[in-house]
């Protein structure tokens, strides 16, 4: 087939219904910086989005005043990269130093997890690039932090 290509990932794009609020959360769970020369803004002047760079993500991340968007509250459509399961135990010391809850580190089926939750409630996710054996029976599927939403459940 001949299809044209990719050539990566843009940028990622959160509905949020709070700007400053969000780009708070975002600096300290993060580190990101916002970059004002990007801010989005309507030809009368009002600003409709951040944009941020984030130490250790290859794409800029918008933030997007979208109030309606932004109601799907604990879904988690974006997992980040860390290399070891020691990695994801300082994000979880750093995010509660900042004052972010978290889930601490969960034992997933192939590696450990962190989750997180912005203040629109959407949950990102800090996984490991380390493995361990897949797993099943010991892997924390029900812990009310990764568990399915009532609204997903088959």
């Amino acid at each position: 087939m001949n299809r044209p290509s990719l050539a990566g990932i843009h940028h990622l794009k959160f509905a949020v219904s709070d700007l400053d609020v969000s780009l708070d959360w975002w600096e300290r769970a993060f580190g990101g910086q916002r970059q004002p020369h990007w801010d989005h803004t309507f030809p009368d002047g009002r600003l409709f989005a951040y944009m941020l760079l984030v130490p250790g993500v290859d794409a800029p991340v918008e933030l997007r005043l979208a109030p309606g968007s932004a109601l799907v509250a604990g879904f988690d459509s974006i997992v980040f990269a860390v290399e070891t399961r020691e990695d994801l135990e300082g994000w979880a010391k750093h995010l509660a130093d900042v004052g972010i809850d978290n889930s601490g580190v969960l034992r997933g089926f192939l590696g450990w997890l962190l989750v997180a939750r912005e203040p629109d409630g959407n949950s990102l996710r800090l996984y490991t690039n380390e493995t361990h054996d897949w797993d099943v029976e010991g892997a924390d599927v029900h812990n009310p932090w990764v568990a399915s939403l009532e609204r997903d459940r088959l």
